[in-house]
């Protein structure tokens, strides 16, 4: 089981808004035929959402709606602290 880093949430937001905001920027010129409208709206649509898909995926994250144990897989355990004596704290 693993628990998604905040440097891969952002790294997703940026891949993700790269294809979105060419999508929508696409969109806008053909209706409207601007290229100036289709940056501009496309600039500003990136932004926000990127700010907005970050703090998503760090809420999703938190969650456990829908999430199982893993079964049959190799678990990391985490190994007991040690006090100084060697014993378990």
């Amino acid at each position: 089981m693993f628990e998604e880093s905040a440097t891969r949430s952002i790294i997703k937001a940026f891949s993700w808004r790269i294809l979105a905001t060419v999508t929508t920027a696409l969109l806008v010129y053909a209706f409207t035929g601007s290229t100036d409208l289709a940056v501009t709206i496309g600039s500003l649509e990136a932004v926000s959402k990127m700010v907005l898909y970050y703090f998503h995926e760090r809420m999703w994250n938190r969650l456990h709606v829908g999430r199982k144990p893993m079964t049959g897989a190799a678990r990391v355990v985490e190994p007991a602290l040690a006090s100084p004596n060697g014993k378990p704290a």
